[in-house]
């Protein structure tokens, strides 16, 4: 994070964390009489490295699963509009997925729900709570799917979808911004185990999405570029993707919850201790592990090896003048061979 950088330390951490806070960039160059173009570079270089964070912490397969929220967010900028979406994991108010891209389809809810599936340590019963978009219940059932051997002998395996996955939708219906009916469907599982799942998470009494609706309010104060009107909207899509994890990344290390009194990866069981902003900069993330290259399929070769480039040979009619040319090569080099001799003599 810091490599490269001739500013203090100290001025960079407290830049990144008034960043974290919401402040506008403009503001923090008025301030600290910096170029803008190096805040937006600190902004983007701590947004690249909670993103390391995020992935080495919180989406490492640590997890149990219990009651997961997902929902996106229209993002107004001056290149056009963007999509973000959010899950949240109820039971420790932990933000667990995030993407960003241009459009709202269904690669935003595939990327989204496999980074939930990333961060869950095995099969468990799982609810999973989402608004009325079509593209969610079919990505979720794909995301959370694994490869089963149910035949002996050579063959593929099977993909099985978890056993006790629960799928709730909640569509709200508004007007003159108002909202006057919410339609509640579990659209997979059984009741008991939905009554099960939300007294374990303590996530309410019905399905819902107000812990994700409520984690979109923090975002969107944090995070200047999501205000609805400003002068301040981002133009790059990479801009509101740092600013995103950013946010995230120190919402789930560094603050304290004021419901829990405690910060979500604590509530999670990820850390015993809070982070400090200049640690979640400073934390070293291990490289992923070396894979040798797959072996190709199919036989080895038979033919040796032929050390240099292949012989071409001449393609089409050889040329008339090619046996008088070669009669002049022989004469020369005869000549030169009788002038060596006579030399020597």
């Amino acid at each position: 994070m810091f490599e490269g950088l001739r500013k203090p330390t100290e001025l960079i951490v407290i830049v990144v964390t008034l960043l974290a806070y919401g402040c506008p960039v403009q503001a923090i160059v008025k301030a600290f009489e910096l170029d803008e173009r190096t805040v937006a570079s600190w902004r983007d270089r701590a947004g690249a490295q909670c993103q390391r964070v995020q992935e080495a912490v919180v989406q490492s397969g640590k997890l149990s699963l219990t009651h997961v929220q997902a929902d996106e967010i229209r993002v107004k900028t001056r290149a056009g509009i963007m999509w973000m979406g959010l899950a949240l994991l109820v039971e420790s108010r932990l933000w667990i997925a995030g993407v960003v891209q241009q459009s709202r389809d269904r690669g935003l809810a595939d990327r989204l729900l496999r980074q939930v599936r990333a961060c869950a340590y095995s099969v468990s019963q799982v609810l999973v709570c989402v608004d009325g978009w079509a593209a969610y219940p079919n990505a979720i059932v794909r995301a959370f799917r694994e490869r089963v051997k149910t035949t002996s002998g050579k063959g593929r395996c099977s993909l099985q979808v978890w056993p006790h996955l629960l799928i709730g939708q909640v569509i709200k219906k508004q007007h003159k911004h108002r909202t006057v009916e919410v339609k509640r469907t579990l659209l997979r599982g059984e009741e008991s185990v939905l009554r099960a799942c939300l007294h374990d998470s303590q996530g309410g009494k019905e399905i819902n999405t107000s812990f994700i609706e409520r984690f979109n309010a923090t975002m969107r104060e944090r995070l200047a570029a999501l205000t609805r009107r400003c002068r301040h909207a981002s133009q790059r899509l990479e801009a509101v993707q740092w600013g995103m994890y950013l946010i995230g990344c120190t919402y789930n290390l560094c603050w304290v919850h004021q419901q829990l009194g405690r910060t979500p990866a604590i509530a999670a069981e990820l850390t015993d201790h809070a982070w400090s902003v200049k640690e979640v900069l400073c934390y070293k993330v291990a490289p992923a592990p070396f894979e040798p290259s797959k072996r190709s399929r199919g036989r080895p070769p038979t033919r040796p090896y032929v050390e240099g480039p292949p012989v071409k040979a001449p393609r089409g009619r050889p040329s008339k003048y090619l046996s008088i040319l070669r009669r002049l090569q022989k004469e020369r080099q005869a000549t030169l061979l009788q002038g060596a001799s006579s030399t020597t003599v």
